[in-house]
Parts: C-alpha cells; sequence; structure tokens
C-alpha cells in the first residue's frame, strides 16, 4: 500500500521560503505514468493545485504560483520536496502531497495518494 507524508514546520515567516518534504513508501516515485503533486488548503476555501513533478523528472506548476515555487525530487530517498519563496499570511493553509496519474487536479478523487497534511501558517 502506497504511503504519503508529508512533514515540514508548521510556521514560517514572512518573507522567508515554505520548504515541505513528502516521503513515499510503499511505492515508487519513479513508476511510470504517475505524478507527484503539492496541494493546498487555504482556511474557508478549496484545494488549490500547486505544481507536480512527474515520474521522469520533469515539472509543472500552477502560473498563479510558478514564479515562487519549486519542486524537486530525491529518488535514492523516494522524496519530493516543495520550496515556496517569498511567503506572504496569504500563504496559510494546509499543505498536502499527493500522487496520481493526473495533474492539476482540486478534488481529491483525482488522485490515488495522498498525505495527511501538514498546517503552515506564515506570521512574524
Amino acid at each position: 500500500q502506497v504511503q504519503l507524508q508529508d512533514s515540514g514546520p508548521g510556521l514560517v515567516e514572512p518573507s522567508q521560503t515554505l520548504s515541505l518534504t513528502c516521503t513515499v513508501s510503499g511505492g515508487s516515485i519513479t513508476t511510470k505514468n504517475y505524478a507527484w503533486s503539492w496541494i493546498r488548503q487555504p482556511p474557508g476555501k478549496g484545494l488549490e493545485w500547486m505544481g507536480a513533478i512527474s515520474y521522469g523528472g520533469i515539472t509543472d506548476y500552477s502560473p498563479s504560483l510558478k514564479s515562487r515555487t519549486t519542486i524537486s525530487r530525491d529518488t535514492s530517498k523516494n522524496q519530493f520536496t516543495l520550496h515556496l519563496s517569498s511567503v506572504t499570511p496569504q500563504d496559510t493553509a494546509v499543505y498536502y502531497c499527493a500522487g496520481g496519474r493526473r495533474v492539476g487536479g482540486t478534488i481529491w478523487s483525482d488522485y490515488d495518494y495522498r498525505g495527511q497534511g501538514t498546517q503552515v501558517t506564515v506570521s512574524a
């Protein structure tokens, strides 16, 4: 059974870079035709897809976040990482990692697997 575990700091100061890591177990992030996404949910709002890295290492980002977002991976550790730079309080959200055969989805049924979510608050 594939499991995702996201981890990272729960509090980030404004203008800093938010970094979260997702560790995948029970399966490989290089599994053909799978992509590994980061999704967030601000308080009181719906899911926002942020970006993804494919099984082959190709990245794709939401246009609205592309200038601030980098997703990378470490295949030796079966992990992928989100970096979101220049954060503001508007980036406060629960951040999730997820895996599936599609990217860009904003409902959970678009994904086969997801992590438990990490609450990230941007505040001084």
